[in-house]
């Protein structure tokens, strides 16, 4: 793990009297209460960030748990009734010729959702244990977690399109599953918790702890 040099000064923008604002990301006067270019409110840190990450983090895992115990897709033929788990789905894919198809599913609905929750309680454990790690690998971490989130939908675009495509009425008929529907509720939690996330906390290792009298 990369570690800050103790004897290498870290001017924080707290520390230069400077305020960040979120949504534009202009500094200003730390004593300013509005942005004066988005017209945002100003605030050096968000003292209720941390709760908010870990109470969306909490709610997209309860979900991604049925999202991969249950059903994804049910397939309805005259002669049978079959329903697909997103890795059942996958490995089926695998055995039928489609091994492209079945490791893009795999790592966008097992491996991208698992390291993002993997990423986001590494940030928040930093910043609560006011750890040294440079503070621009946890920025990069943080960016391509929310970059990736946008992409994190495929599992259910790809039911919906299946859905939409494959309605032959009494020959065949393609319908969403119950992990359709926790899965989206997981993709979206997940995105919360990462935007709720205030990265301005990630210098907050560089300042002295203020202690109590």
């Amino acid at each position: 793990m990369e570690r800050a040099h103790p004897d290498k000064k870290v001017l924080t923008a707290r520390q230069a009297g400077l305020v960040g604002c979120k949504n534009c990301a202009e500094a200003w006067p730390i004593e300013t209460q509005r942005c004066g270019r988005c017209g945002a409110t100003l605030a050096s840190r968000d003292p209720k960030s941390l709760q908010r990450v870990w109470a969306w983090w909490l709610a997209g895992v309860i979900c991604y748990i049925p999202a991969n115990t249950e059903p994804m897709l049910l397939t309805k033929t005259l002669f049978q009734d079959e329903a697909s788990t997103i890795v059942g789905g996958a490995i089926d894919l695998f055995v039928y010729g489609d091994p492209g198809i079945a490791i893009i599913i795999l790592l966008a609905s097992v491996g991208i959702p698992v390291a993002k929750f993997i990423c986001i309680a590494w940030l928040a454990l930093s910043v609560q244990s006011r750890a040294l790690t440079a503070p621009a690998t946890r920025h990069v971490v943080y960016d391509v977690v929310e970059y990736i989130g946008r992409w994190s939908m495929i599992d259910v675009f790809v039911v919906a399109i299946l859905s939409s495509l494959v309605q032959f009425s009494a020959v065949a008929t393609i319908e969403p599953g119950p992990a359709s529907l926790a899965f989206a509720f997981s993709v979206i939690f997940t995105m919360l918790s990462a935007q709720s996330f205030d990265s301005r906390r990630i210098w907050d290792s560089f300042e002295p702890v203020e202690r109590a009298p």
